[in-house]
């Protein structure tokens, strides 16, 4: 049975005329789309039970590992309501609301 592409292809990575182009989906935290790297990120923690991932931006991911812990990710769950309540959070998505969707920056450690 033949491949449906050749692994030598040269056109292989290119976008044919009859395919649509990829539908960019939107960050779970800020709801920009998402650019070239996309983050699957477990708003539950896998150490606290967590199976479902959402797409995010890294730096949005960085954001919530920042300013929240996992016993407290854990307790927000789903809920996008309740991180976008923290202050930080809240200036963090109103700033980054204007930026490209590929964008990224060093995000502040932890304080401890």
């Amino acid at each position: 049975m033949a491949r449906k592409h050749s692994r030598y292809d040269p056109d292989a990575g290119l976008q044919r005329e009859d395919e649509t182009p990829p539908v960019a989906v939107a960050c779970w935290l800020c709801t920009r789309p998402t650019g070239k790297t996309i983050v699957w990120h477990h708003p539950v923690p896998k150490s606290r039970g967590g199976r479902d991932v959402v797409p995010m931006h890294s730096i949005c991911q960085q954001t919530l590992v920042a300013n929240f812990t996992n016993s407290e990710l854990q307790r927000h769950g789903m809920d996008v309501e309740m991180l976008l309540a923290n202050p930080n959070v809240r200036k963090f998505v109103d700033w980054v609301a204007k930026k490209d969707p590929d964008f990224t920056a060093t995000i502040t450690k932890k304080q401890r």
